[in-house]
């Protein structure tokens, strides 16, 4: 049963007065509530970033020469069939994303034909069978059905997004649209409250409310959809302060799961949709309250918004881990984040968000939502800048939590480790993995995740190659991989300012390893990384063998006790070699079939696998990598 007291974390404490009987009397009404001017202020929207507006409206021209997207039942039905989730996801995004590109021109142009685009384009969404994307409608388990149930609607990401979407629609546009099409803005508010404010308000049984205390990125994402909608197309006073009491208390149990270091268990690119999004949140309550509830309640919080930064390798290129990509396929939200560290006083994160503003682009993207562009749009913090040189990046990190170490060189090499468990959101297993990176770029990598499917998020989600631990760079021991769950863990572990040592033996479903102990330093004399594994197994001269898998990123040339590597990007090159020598290396090409892993990676990586096992039971093999100088200097 949900629990019947509220959930008391940091909003709780530094909002001791909250609750609905005083949100109504703080909140300002629905047309005051979102921060961002409408369309009637012609001040506002008279002169909308150039570059911005010209972007958008390029692309909403080429759109009208087109029909809107159709999602088909059919391709609904396919994820439950053979797990295809894209094919319906990629119409519904691009009917989103048109819609938000024509609502933006419609807002700075006022023009008939815009307003018919915003109204198609509103009038479909409303139309739309269901708003939450396959992979998550429980309408399956439910009610044995392949498609939305109408009746039952499911409050998922999606659902979230398309009703905070309808929303700033709704705010932006209410005069033009109120003459133009009468009836519209009734229509919007009947859809959303029946799909998505009924439901989250009467279904107290959502899987990411967290009251089990498993509490992820769904939380903040979803409770800041709703808070959007709510605060903007709620018209009752009372039933408004309830719903955004739900909220707060919802990001209350989110903003308490932070852990005091800032990091986030699913890694870099989940923190634009986790934490991010609370950060957002926060600041709208702080807009639509006036101030009321303001402030950065919780140092976690306030170390969050250094995460990004932290996790920054070089280029474009972050250390990810768990589902994390190393590159991401979308823009992020700079703004937000920019937004973020402004309130939190952290200038570094700012600096780090600010040096992604390019002169003369787009202050942000339809793909990140109607919402976020809004917000970019009529930022003039944000919307000022001019691009800057990236700030230098910080020293060591070490996130104790997700017990992750960042070591940089003055000279060209990265080094990170991870020790952790398997039982992390978006979970690999990958205890002990190590990652190097040249000038910014990975060459030890993880490979990050391939396209989503049915299989991703379930059973058989350790069949998938890149969420096993025999294509991650840690030990594969006897012929066993690492197990999934929050067991299996590394023990021991101890961080210095440039080294990991962990023992590994706890990741594995065997009884046999004594200790298997990994020690990653990284030597800021010689620059040199150094990787020690030594182990202690119980005797058995029948086990499988033993070996020690990296995963490499770019041109790979085996030699007799060495393997050279070509960075991508042109990075230069790094030598690994290892004691001892005599042991076999082999290397195995992985081609690159899925588009999200080549998009990032290329055509291929390489799986080089080091065979210990003549070793014995008990050894030790040290592995060093250093960048490649050539005569003259060069690398």
């Amino acid at each position: 049963m949900p629990p019947t007291e509220r959930f008391a974390g940091p909003l709780a404490a530094a909002w001791p007065d909250v609750g609905a009987a005083f949100l109504d009397r703080v909140l300002r009404p629905p047309h005051e509530s979102l921060p961002v001017s409408p369309a009637h202020d012609r001040a506002a929207w008279a002169q909308p970033h150039a570059a911005t507006l010209r972007h958008l409206r390029a692309r909403a021209e080429r759109d009208r020469a087109d029909p809107w997207p159709t999602p088909l039942a059919s391709q609904y039905a396919r994820y439950f069939r053979d797990g295809n989730r894209v094919d319906y996801e990629r119409r519904v995004f691009a009917r989103q994303r048109r819609l938000t590109r024509a609502a933006v021109v419609a807002a700075a142009t006022l023009d008939d034909g815009w307003l018919d685009e915003v109204v198609d384009g509103v009038t479909l969404l409303c139309e739309q069978s269901g708003w939450c994307w396959p992979a998550h409608d429980d309408t399956r388990a439910a009610h044995g059905a392949v498609l939305p149930t109408v009746t039952d609607p499911y409050l998922d990401l999606g659902a979230g997004e398309v009703a905070a979407q309808l929303a700033w629609v709704d705010h932006l546009l209410a005069e033009p649209l109120d003459a133009y099409a009468p009836g519209l803005r009734a229509r919007i508010r009947h859809e959303v409250d029946r799909r998505v404010l009924d439901p989250f308000a009467r279904r107290r049984d959502w899987h990411w409310l967290g009251l089990d205390g498993d509490v992820h990125n769904w939380s903040a994402w979803i409770h800041g959809n709703v808070l959007v909608a709510a605060l903007r197309l709620v018209d009752d006073p009372i039933r408004r302060a309830a719903l955004v009491d739900l909220v707060v208390e919802g990001l209350d149990r989110y903003v308490a799961s932070l852990p005091a270091d800032g990091a986030i268990d699913e890694g870099h690119g989940y923190w634009w949709n986790g934490a991010c999004r609370a950060h957002e949140a926060l600041d709208l309550l702080d807009h639509a309250t006036g101030g009321a509830l303001g402030g950065v309640p919780g140092e976690a919080l306030r170390h969050t918004v250094a995460f990004p930064h932290r996790m920054h390798l070089g280029g474009d290129w972050y250390l990810n881990y768990a589902d994390g990509t190393a590159r991401l396929a979308e823009t992020p939200p700079w703004h937000a984040l920019h937004r973020a560290a402004r309130r939190v006083g952290d200038p570094l994160a700012a600096a780090h968000a600010a040096a992604h503003r390019r002169p003369d682009a787009p202050v942000a993207d339809e793909e990140q939502g109607l919402g976020r562009l809004l917000r970019a749009l009529t930022d003039p913090e944000w919307t000022v800048h001019r691009g800057a040189a990236p700030p230098a990046p910080p020293g060591d990190v070490w996130l104790p939590s997700v017990q992750v170490l960042v070591a940089r060189s003055s000279g060209g090499l990265t080094l990170a480790v991870k020790g952790g468990h398997n039982g992390e959101h978006h979970n690999h297993n990958d205890v002990g993995a190590v990652v190097v990176a040249l000038h910014g770029v990975p060459v030890l990598v993880d490979a990050g995740r391939p396209t989503y499917t049915a299989r991703t998020f379930g059973p058989d989600r350790y069949d998938i190659w890149t969420m096993r631990s025999d294509w991650h760079n840690v030990p594969h021991i006897r012929g066993t991989a690492q197990a999934p769950g929050r067991a299996y863990a590394a023990r021991d572990v101890a961080a210095s300012a440039a080294a990991l040592s962990l023992d590994l033996a706890g990741a594995y479903p065997r009884d046999d390893i004594r200790h298997w102990r990994r020690t990653a330093t990284l030597d800021r004399h010689s620059g040199r990384i150094v990787v020690t594994d030594d182990w202690r197994l119980d005797p058995d001269p029948a086990a499988a063998p033993t070996h020690i898998h990296l995963l490499v990123a770019g041109e790979v040339s085996v030699g007799p006790g060495r393997v050279d590597i070509t960075a991508l990007d042109g990075a230069g090159r790094v030598t690994l070699g290892w004691r001892p020598e005599s042991t076999p290396c082999a290397a195995e090409v992985r081609p690159l079939d899925d588009p999200m892993l080549a998009g990032v990676w290329g055509e291929r990586l390489t799986r080089l696998a080091f065979d210990v096992t003549a070793a014995g039971p008990t050894g030790t093999f040290i592995l060093t990598v250093e960048e490649t100088v050539f005569p003259g200097g060069a690398p």
